[in-house]
């Protein structure tokens, strides 16, 4: 990458391209060659790996694949398969433990034929792989069981490969020169593979097997196993990325690392307060959605921080760290705590035009993958998100409200003037009071808020936006990042500071209404383009003013109607562009789809300005989304057609699963009917007009913590209204109904 650049000017020296946003198919644009919903693939995760099988616990290799052992942005494991008797062995049930700790399989045998007679008849042969990670490898059980009256002697054989494949390449991005694949290394009961990239970097993959193979060879294993009438036999199978030589054998490696998985996902989960209803299937969503997070979630020095979402983004994102932190808060505070330690450590010091950073800017993606080291990405350490900045002072603010940890806000403060320095010096661009994106080199992201499909932002006749471009949604960031700031200011006894900064968003809040309400449409434009004409156009970005504050009250309550119309909800939930608009399509990423962390945020907004009858239909829409979907997992965005009797949303080809702000939705979504707030200060929990939708009669939320005291709390549907009833308290906290 090239070296970071000084500037002391008012204005970055090396301003933003000045190019039409989104003209052609962006360099980083994913292919959607195969559907994931159609595989549906069976993920793991642990730290800086993950892995993605079919549903026989294989990875099947083959163009378009996405299907592997992943570790650090790297393809391990591009091709890993078990056969029996020459036959793949067919499927019975395969399933994720409830905790995400292990991935489970049940295969049986086909009937195995040898010159033209049964030698084997099918469903005599049990195969249960238990697959798990940990630590940079990927751990396996296979155990079989013999159901037939006689001993039988099976073959079964696994073939491997790895590829080394950087994850963009696996995304679809084409390389004219690689590293180079090594010869492989074999033992009596190993395989070392390797490849040396062209960032000099060594990347290994060890597979060991226990017991040793009858025949290893550099792609496969094969073992000859002896298995008496009713018996069993057991195999161990360990592939572990850049690791050392081993310490231990593969069956104590198992059993102490199966061990510590599990151990930790209780740990980390345990701190969460946990949610309990009287819909059962809810719950299931509930269970699922906490695993998901906890999975996501990588130890980093400052604390937790939730990877993305799988398989494309499992690494660290700024906007999306910052929402999920956001989402779960007040289940959860550590997660706030950790993913602001993390972006503070890894905020922008210095210009740099390739990688969109300037001084104070606050982290958009990390990757380490050779692409990245190389820079052919730009995404080794990139900072090409307009709003990652604002929602960082945004989440400082709702950490302290939730927490009165003051301690942690000192130590971030110089982080938040850094911020708001950007904010007000590279953030507005031409000093007009708004905050724009323009990338500074044509390599970087060319819409750069959450919508960044190359033709998300336009105008009523379809024309893209040139930029750069003043993001609705960002204004309302910027507003509320300055207020939250405000507010740390004046915790921290720096009162002039607090009243500058309330100021300064108080003058955004009036120019917001004066340049971006459109009454034509009866709500706020999409975005402000470069010559400062608003794009008219109807979308789910209006919602999130509610979220931060900036709308009015009775401009407020025509954007509500207005999302909530026909047009903008499909009955699943709200479009990110309505029906009518020039380029709505409800099969698109930006356009017309449901996404549902946006849901989540719009669902607070109208909560804070008393909404709640919406809330409830926007919780009860993706809910019942949420009951179609593979293992009730609300995924990254669903397609925008309307809700239809008797039958579910449509599937986005190539949505992740598990997404950490999807996953982390039901819990925004509670608290949105709930209006569930904290007053650490006061030491109480209070509820501001809380309702229940029409699908939960009960709602009991245990272990919500207030600094040292914790608290159980009942919440049951009592005629139109709700009661709310203490179940235990550990310590001085109370609690206050607002109706």
């Amino acid at each position: 990458m090239p070296n970071s650049i000084a500037a002391p000017s008012a204005m970055p020296p090396s301003g933003p391209v000045p190019d039409a946003v989104g003209v052609g198919i962006p360099q980083f644009y994913i292919p959607a060659t195969a559907s994931l919903q159609e595989r549906r693939p069976r993920t793991l995760k642990h730290g800086d790996s993950f892995a993605l099988f079919d549903h026989n616990g294989d990875v099947s290799s083959g163009p378009g694949s996405p299907e592997g052992l992943f570790h650090e942005n790297t393809r391990h494991l591009s091709h890993f398969a078990l056969t029996i008797g020459g036959q793949r062995p067919m499927l019975l049930t395969s399933t994720l433990r409830e905790d995400n700790a292990a991935l489970i399989c049940d295969l049986t045998n086909p009937d195995l034929m040898q010159d033209g007679r049964v030698v084997l008849e099918r469903d005599l042969i049990n195969i249960r792989r238990l697959k798990f990670l940990w630590e940079g490898g990927c751990h396996e059980r296979l155990r079989i069981r013999n159901y037939s009256d006689r001993a039988q002697r099976l073959r079964l054989e696994l073939t491997f490969a790895a590829d080394f494949a950087d994850l963009f390449e696996v995304r679809g991005s084409r390389r004219e020169r690689r590293g180079q694949t090594h010869a492989p290394v074999r033992g009596h009961d190993t395989v070392l593979l390797a490849y040396t990239g062209l960032d000099g970097r060594r990347r290994t993959t060890r597979l060991r097997f226990d017991p040793a193979p009858v025949l290893l060879t550099d792609g496969s294993a094969v073992f000859e196993l002896e298995v008496p009438a009713q018996g069993r036999a057991v195999l161990h199978v360990e592939a572990a990325c850049n690791a050392g030589e081993p310490t231990r054998p593969v069956r104590e490696a198992f059993t102490l690392a199966i061990r510590d998985a599990r151990r930790a996902l209780r740990q980390s989960s345990s701190r969460a307060a946990s949610v309990t209803t009287s819909n059962e299937i809810f719950n299931e969503a509930a269970r699922r959605s906490v695993a998901d997070l906890y999975m996501l979630m990588t130890d980093k020095p400052g604390g937790p921080y939730p990877y993305a979402g799988i398989p494309w983004f499992s690494t660290p994102f700024g906007r999306d760290g910052i929402i999920t932190a956001f989402q779960m808060l007040w289940m959860d505070p550590e997660v706030a705590r950790g993913v602001l330690r993390f972006l503070a450590d890894h905020q922008a010091t210095e210009e740099n035009p390739a990688a969109d950073a300037e001084p104070g800017k606050i982290l958009h993606e990390m990757r380490d993958g050779e692409m990245a080291e190389l820079g052919e990405v730009p995404f080794r350490r990139y900072y090409g998100s307009v709003d990652s900045t604002p929602l960082f002072l945004m989440l400082a603010g709702a950490y302290l409200e939730r927490t009165g940890d003051l301690d942690t806000l000192m130590a971030l403060w110089p982080h938040i003037e850094a911020a708001l320095g950007w904010i007000d010096r590279y953030g507005d661009r031409d000093g007009d009071g708004f905050v724009e994106y323009g990338r500074r080199t044509k390599e970087g992201l060319a819409n750069q808020g959450w919508k960044d499909s190359y033709d998300s932002v336009f105008h009523a006749d379809g024309r893209l936006a040139a930029g750069p471009i003043a993001l609705c949604e960002v204004q309302g960031y910027v507003f509320a990042g300055k207020r939250a700031a405000a507010a740390i200011a004046r915790e921290l006894e720096r009162p002039e500071r607090a009243e500058a900064l309330e100021d300064e968003a108080e003058a955004l809040r009036r120019r917001f209404e004066e340049r971006f309400w459109c009454e034509e449409i009866g709500s706020y434009a999409l975005a402000l383009d470069g010559d400062k004409a608003p794009c008219r156009v109807r979308s789910s970005n209006a919602g999130h003013a509610l979220f931060t504050g900036i709308a009015s009250p009775d401009r407020a309550a025509r954007v509500v109607e207005g999302l909530m119309s026909p047009a903008g909800f499909s009955g699943w939930g709200i479009r990110t562009a309505a029906v009518g608009s020039a380029r709505y399509n409800p099969m698109s990423y930006h356009n017309g789809s449901v996404w549902p962390h946006d849901n989540a945020l719009i669902a607070l907004g109208f909560s804070r300005y008393g909404h709640q009858e919406a809330v409830a239909r926007l919780f009860e829409g993706l809910f019942a989304a949420s009951m179609h979907m593979d293992l009730r997992r609300l995924p990254e965005l669903f397609c925008g057609f309307p809700r239809r009797r008797a039958t579910g949303p449509t599937a986005y080809p190539v949505a992740c699963i598990p997404q950490a702000w999807a996953a982390a939705t039901p819990f925004a979504l509670l608290q949105a009917a709930l209006g569930l707030r904290f007053q650490p200060r006061e030491k109480r929990v209070q509820l501001e007009r809380p309702s229940l939708p029409a699908f939960l009669d009960e709602v009991v939320l245990r272990n919500l913590r207030l600094g040292d005291a914790s608290l159980d709390l009942l919440v049951r549907r009592h005629g139109d209204g709700v009661v709310v009833r203490p179940l235990a308290r550990r310590g001085e906290v109370t609690v206050a109904v607002l109706s």
